[in-house]
């Protein structure tokens, strides 16, 4: 029956929209790069020490734990406090293991072996008994303070000690990273208790899905916090986010906000972290073993020599931590690196005076230094390139200053390169080093090996080039292409008109070498200049290399930077780059930045269909099929222009001053439009996105009912339609009194899932009903339509009590069909919050705070009422007409201020479901 009130035009729409949102659904889950990160082992057994906690703070805190990592001889040496190393805490997040800092304190114990222990850190890890912090907020306080024990715990194991340390720094790992920003929020904590602190995959700007108040408020203290108080805040923080491989926090959640006044914050994606330059997913980044080595090489770098502790120095923690996670000179950290280098001993001097040059070494038993004089050069080209295939530590190019033909000293100028995965490459401006006569290549006496240096002078214009990118609506049927031509080692490719979060391309590069006889290597870089979100892409030429183009994070307004390909090629071989729209891509990135807004856009729909079924009992005195209703009511146009017109208004004063006065939150689309997530069009895709999901939403819980009510005949003997219809029946007030002590004593989630499942329990047993009456209607119709006969006429008649007929009983299960489906998605997102009670049962009976309670106690009656409504009871109710206009202005919003606060979303359906219920009594 569901299926026939839709033609077929509407079906095969809704089939589309079901492939398009699985497009965008691969594009998300499936559609990235290979898994890069090598995973992390312990060489010995891990064990993990419980650090024993003051009663009071144990009793407090019964759930929470505090533990010291450690292996073998370490493990054994450390069971005797007090402790001599430097103290790190890591914070598990959401569903997070405290044991998930084995990986980085096993790398952390090897580095230290290696130099016999001259330093060693001490890690430590809470144990948050794997809450659900992310889809409920109400213990992310509750975290905050016992991580501020913990860390006065932590500091007391050092007492007495020589070099006892006065600071922890922190890993927090996804919500572990924001309870630790929430440190600096409490009243008497003092910010110098925290010296370091990186985030991995993080959420900072705003939660995944904000599905609960408690979480909003908690982000909204803490990012204004650190937004009003930025001045004063000298703790040096690194957000590390995973790329595209992490589908539960995409990457532009993980950038801290950039003020000009905290500049000790860096933001970088694991794609562009030199030495890992991977991608990694959520769970990964804690195990990913580049990653871990390139954290530990940080943290050894920090170490002071004379405290044995991290730094205080919070230009050297930011020089370390830029050196390590953002551009690294294939050279060993120093904090005051020597620009001048002594250029002497006994070695050759070669110079050479060609614009393009090769040196391949082998086998070399005496160091030559290369010189170009650079007097001539300057006439002709711009810049000059080098790179090395060695890629060791030392320094290998430096410049020499008013010199003929050698010189004894010389700037070193190995600091400006940038390590790249199979070379270290330099490119200069030239008219920025005017003192410089002579550039000098170093290369070193070696033996058994083999590396190639290149350098190559050139014009900017003949490396630059500029590649206009696709429109947005080509849909890939149109592509824009390059070919490189020049013999040049390295191109620029601007990308042109490349800016925004709903672009997505596909680059395809095809390069075609002549007289290659071995392996040639070429480095494909996107550089996105506006945030630290690079990747590299290796490719083995010839070959056709397959390259994904979007972003994380959208170009602001005041920057005129253009993203780049960065190509560091081969001379031999001659490449073609094509650039076309993904539009498989583009869904993907709806999905990614707006997918959580969907819940919104599906109860909208079906709000919209509600208020029609309501408006048709009332015009016609029957309630037309949910599908046909859907498809005739919830259209775009009754909702997103008058979310336009708001938005509109909003940005005139008198208007956003009466706004206020009204005490209304800001409109949903503000605050995207604030983060740079506005697409265009995607309230229109969404719309449609969410009133295909409701269809196959209600498509599946008639079904469902169906299947239930056949069940229950085949368990049950035949149950009969109600001779009398009463609305509140004897047992009523019990339950609904009984419910609502469980939602105030318990969980309210569990009473409101208790009461949907009472409601549904109502409906089969409705629809079972009417099953055995159209069967034995078929068995008998004489006897079925003197039934029917009779039911009218006490239907039409006052004195006698309002009696269900077989047409009343199918307008009423359309009705409440509806229901379901808008109690369904309410029950959706209030489950986190259950999940999270029953998580936590055996330490706490009750939830607290609870918030889901207010909406229990509003929820348990009505739908107790609900559950005895009839539309013969209704139809004739004053309150209809009014009821029925409610749900379009409560659809509108809850698009307005439910699409990013998912938490208010019930709160605009309970108020037609309320208006429902008491049309019985009015």
């Amino acid at each position: 029956m569901f299926l026939h009130s839709v033609n077929l035009w509407n079906l095969a729409f809704y089939a589309l929209m079901v492939f398009m949102a699985t497009l965008g659904l691969w594009d998300v889950f499936f559609g990235f790069e290979e898994n890069k990160c090598s995973m992390s082992y312990m060489f010995e057994y891990p064990e993990y020490q419980k650090i024993e906690l003051p009663k009071k703070l144990a009793k407090r805190y019964p759930a929470y734990e505090l533990y010291l990592y450690g292996e073998g001889s370490y493990a054994e040496e450390h069971k005797v406090l007090p402790l001599t190393g430097i103290p790190v805490l890591f914070l598990p997040g959401n569903a997070g293991s405290y044991k998930q800092v084995r990986s980085i304190g096993s790398i952390a114990l090897r580095k230290a072996e290696d130099i016999d222990f001259k330093y060693h850190f001490d890690f430590f890890s809470v144990n948050f008994n794997g809450e659900l912090v992310a889809l409920y907020g109400g213990s992310l306080q509750k975290q905050t303070k016992f991580v501020h024990e913990c860390i006065k715990t932590i500091l007391k194991l050092y007492k007495g000690q020589e070099f006892a340390p006065k600071s922890v720094a922190i890993i927090g790992h996804s919500m572990g990273g924001l309870v630790a920003r929430a440190l600096l929020t409490l009243k008497n904590f003092k910010q110098d208790l925290i010296n370091l602190l990186i985030t991995q995959a993080t959420p900072h700007v705003a939660p995944v899905m904000p599905l609960d108040r408690f979480i909003t408020d908690f982000y909204m203290t803490v990012n204004n916090y650190w937004i009003l108080n930025a001045r004063h805040i000298n703790l040096t923080t690194l957000s590390v986010a995973g790329g595209f491989r992490d589908y539960q926090v995409r990457s532009g959640l993980t950038f801290l906000p950039k003020l000009s006044d905290h500049t000790s914050a860096l933001s970088v994606v694991s794609s562009a972290v030199p030495k890992t330059w991977a991608s990694t997913d959520h769970l990964s980044i804690v195990w990913c073993k580049q990653l871990q080595l390139t954290t530990i090489r940080a943290f050894f770098d920090l170490i002071d020599a004379d405290t044995k502790q991290i730094t205080q120095n919070p230009k050297k923690k930011l020089s370390v931590l830029n050196h390590h996670f953002i551009r690294h000179p294939a050279k060993h950290f120093e904090e005051n690196p020597s620009i001048i280098s002594d250029l002497t001993g006994t070695s050759m001097w070669v110079p050479v005076k060609v614009s393009k040059w090769t040196y391949v070494a082998y086998n070399e038993s005496d160091k030559i230094y290369f010189t170009f004089p650079l007097a001539n050069h300057r006439k002709i080209y711009t810049h000059v390139y080098c790179q090395s295939t060695m890629l060791d530590t030392n320094s290998w190019i430096f410049g020499c200053i008013n010199s003929t033909s050698m010189c004894r000293q010389g700037v070193d100028l190995s600091w400006k390169a940038e390590l790249l995965p199979t070379i270290k490459s330099l490119t200069l401006r030239l008219q920025d080093y005017p003192s410089l006569s002579h550039l000098v290549v170093y290369v070193p006496s070696i033996h058994g090996s083999k590396f190639v240096v290149d350098c190559e002078f050139f014009k900017k214009e003949t490396r630059s080039i500029q590649l206009p990118v696709t429109h947005l609506f080509s849909f890939g049927l149109s592509s824009r292409k390059v070919i490189l031509n020049t013999s040049g080692l390295f191109y620029n490719i601007e990308l042109l008109n490349f800016g925004q979060i709903y672009q997505a391309f596909k680059i395809s590069v095809v390069s075609k070498c002549s007289a290659v006889k071995e392996e040639i290597t070429s480095i494909y870089k996107l550089h996105i200049p506006w945030s630290y979100e690079d990747s590299l892409t290796i490719a083995q030429v010839p070959s056709t290399t397959e390259i994904s183009v979007k972003l994380h994070i959208a170009q602001p307004e005041n920057d005129s930077h253009v993203a780049l390909l960065k190509m560091y090629t081969s001379s031999d071989c001659q490449y073609e780059v094509t650039v076309k729209t993904s539009f498989s891509q583009i869904l993907g990135q709806v999905v990614r930045f707006h997918g959580g807004a969907l819940p919104a856009y599906v109860i909208s729909s079906i709000l919209l269909a509600y208020g029609g079924q309501l408006y048709s009992l009332f015009s016609t005195g029957h309630c037309l099929e949910y599908a046909t209703m859907l498809d005739k009511e919830a259209k775009p146009y009754k909702v997103d222009p008058f979310v336009i017109m708001i938005k509109f208004l909003l940005g005139y004063k008198w208007f956003k001053e009466l706004w206020d006065m009204c005490l209304l939150p800001e409109l949903d689309a503000i605050v995207l439009t604030s983060q740079s997530m506005c697409f265009p069009l995607v309230s229109l895709i969404l719309f449609l996105f969410g009133t295909c999901t409701a269809y196959w939403g209600g498509l599946l819980s008639s079904t469902s009912v169906r299947l239930l009510s056949s069940l229950w005949l085949a368990l049950k003997r035949p149950s009969e339609l109600p001779k009398e219809i009463k609305i509140i029946s004897p047992d009523l007030p019990i339950l609904t009194i009984v419910l609502i002590m469980v939602s105030w004593t318990t969980c309210g989630a569990f009473a409101i899932l208790l009461t949907y499942l009472y409601y549904v329990f109502k409906i089969v047993h409705l629809q079972a009903s009417l099953t055995t009456f159209k069967n034995s209607q078929t068995v008998n119709p004489k006897h079925s339509r003197r039934s029917e006969k009779k039911s009218n006429h006490h239907k039409d008649s006052a004195v006698h009590p309002l009696r269900l007929s077989a047409s009343d009983a199918e307008d009423s299960l359309r009705m409440h069909s509806t229901v379901i489906n808008l109690l369904t998605w309410i029950v959706l997102l209030s489950m986190p919050s259950l999940i999270y009670w029953l998580k936590n049962l055996r330490y706490y009976f009750k939830l607290n705070p609870d918030p889901c309670k207010p909406l229990a106690f509003i929820l348990i009656p009505t739908m107790a009422v609900l559950g005895n409504t009839y539309t013969v009871s209704v139809k004739s109710s004053k309150l209809l007409k009014t009821t029925s206009q409610f749900p379009l202005p409560l659809a509108v919003g809850v698009i307005a201020f439910g699409s990013a606060h998912l938490y208010r979303v019930p709160c605009f359906v309970f108020i037609p479901l309320l208006l429902h219920a008491l049309c019985n009594f009015m």
